[in-house]
């Protein structure tokens, strides 16, 4: 135990497990608790959908934050589908796959650099993006549309400029999730997905992008809850010594802040708890602990009980807490330093998804058309955003339909003389979604086919439409492109 540790009182030492957190709470204002903690040492806080109504709102409530400590102010802002600044509305950002489909470095450095300047006017210090995740699994759960593609070198030179984009507004990059959650097909949010890959295999594929961002100066990264047998053993990284200080801290040579996941997500919390998630990942390397919507205010001093009572007993050296309040001091001074003026991109998400958006097959005007869009279940990590046509085709009738209860023949009846668009999101994942499109187009092969997340499932022959994700820049750019 250090001399400072060792000498000084039990409230430093609560000061110092204090600010390795990152705390949430529900609702759009600060609640007394969050305030008083900031005031004695709390790392900082994560925001949600929830916490967020309008810009204005979410600069007042940062604004608080700040007048009650010096908080990290964080959230996942990803563009796409993971967006919390237009949680309730959809992202007028396209996410990485449209962009990664276009393979412009420029664009996407300035659709990032905008999603920046946005978060810059709110108060928003640290933004847990990029996904730097080389999506290799076609049917992963939890990345897909969130990453910039399947190849290593798209994905690398995509993180960087992501990556320096943010950075210019001001804002820190999160850059994740560390080792790489790409090849998995398993949701790190209900059980430890695994990475089945050798370590050879993790330097060719998964951790060139963390190499590139490194190198291009990224503030923070998060760590996954994988579990990377040929590294970590039967510990998902975001507890592992071998891959945060081994992997990351060593042989990559990464000395700045690592961000945990969320510790809420059951790949922690159903194996060793959520506090003694918290103590073994501040042993492995971490910093700060993302410890996600779910704990309360007694859980979080639960947490605080526990990494001081892992100190006092030898468990976590307090030497830990001191390199990651050192580490988080510094990021904190960067949030100060000044960026060059912005340059207005209002429109820059909307001409990146323009530019991602492909038509193939026959087309022709739409007449009287009905759009059927085929519902699929959120996803923890997206939350339920609103995603789809309306109101963006108001000459369009749009249903919203699930798979399993949709009635083709219904559905042909209503279609009679008109245009028929059928809508799906990731239909290579939802066997359902692919046999209602096939009954649809066997009988109108004039069908438009709209796939609003990875293209993968292509049926034959049909006009088919892709978008590369669901936000509503993405379709908005769709709707522009069937209504011409």
């Amino acid at each position: 135990m250090s001399e400072l540790i060792a000498a000084s009182s039990d409230q430093v030492l609560r000061r110092l497990a204090a600010g390795t957190l990152l705390v949430a709470f529900q609702g759009t204002t600060a609640p007394d608790w969050v305030l008083h903690d900031l005031e004695n040492g709390l790392g900082g806080v994560t925001l949600f959908g929830f916490n967020v109504a309008d810009p204005a709102q979410l600069s007042a409530l940062t604004s608080r934050l700040r007048d009650a400590g010096d908080p990290v102010i964080s959230l996942d802002e990803e563009g796409g589908d993971v967006t919390r600044l237009a949680y309730h509305v959809g992202s007028p950002y396209p996410g990485n796959a449209a962009l990664g489909a276009v393979d412009d470095v420029e664009l996407t450095r300035r659709v990032y650099r905008s999603i920046g300047d946005d978060l810059a006017r709110c108060g928003i210090n640290l933004d847990m993006a990029p996904s730097a995740d080389v999506n290799t699994a076609d049917d992963n759960p939890v990345i897909g549309t969130r990453s910039f593609g399947s190849d290593t070198g798209l994905v690398s030179r995509h993180t960087v400029a992501a990556v320096q984009g943010l950075q210019s507004a001001g804002v820190a990059a999160c850059v994740k999730h560390f080792p790489g959650h790409g090849a998995t097909r398993q949701d790190s949010h209900l059980e430890i997905p695994l990475v089945d890959a050798s370590v050879e295999l993790l330097r060719e594929r998964e951790l060139v992008p963390f190499r590139a961002a490194i190198e291009a100066g990224t503030m923070s990264i998060m760590t996954a809850h994988v579990r990377v047998p040929s590294v970590t053993g039967t510990e998902p990284a975001t507890l592992s010594a071998a891959a945060l200080g081994g992997l990351l801290r060593g042989e990559l040579g990464y000395d700045g802040v690592i961000v945990t996941d969320a510790l809420d997500m059951h790949a922690i919390t159903e194996s060793v708890g959520l506090a003694g998630g918290a103590v073994l990942s501040l042993a492995a390397g971490a910093d700060l602990l993302c410890l996600g919507p779910l704990p309360t205010q007694a859980d979080v001093r639960a947490i605080v009980d526990e990494i001081v009572a892992a100190v006092r007993d030898g468990r976590l050296p307090a030497e830990r807490l001191e390199a990651s309040a050192a580490r988080v001091a510094k990021l904190r001074s960067w949030f100060g330093t000044p960026q060059p003026e912005r340059a207005e991109e209002s429109l820059i998400g909307l001409t990146a998804a323009r530019r991602a958006v492909t038509l193939t097959g026959p087309s022709s005007p739409l007449v009287d058309p009905l759009v059927v869009e085929m519902e699929t279940p959120p996803t923890i990590a997206v939350g339920d955003v609103p995603w789809g046509f309306s109101p963006l085709m108001p000459q369009a009738e749009v249903v919203r339909v699930k798979p399993e209860e949709a009635d083709v023949p219904n559905i042909l009846e209503r279609a009679s003389g008109r245009s028929l668009v059928v809508v799906v999101k990731d239909a290579h994942r939802y066997e359902i979604s692919q046999s209602v499109v096939s009954a649809v187009l066997a009988a109108r092969p004039d069908t438009t086919v709209v796939e609003m997340g990875l293209p993968i499932w292509r049926p034959k022959g049909a006009t088919y439409l892709a978008t590369y994700g669901a936000a509503r820049a993405n379709a908005q750019a769709a709707a522009e492109l069937l209504s011409i």
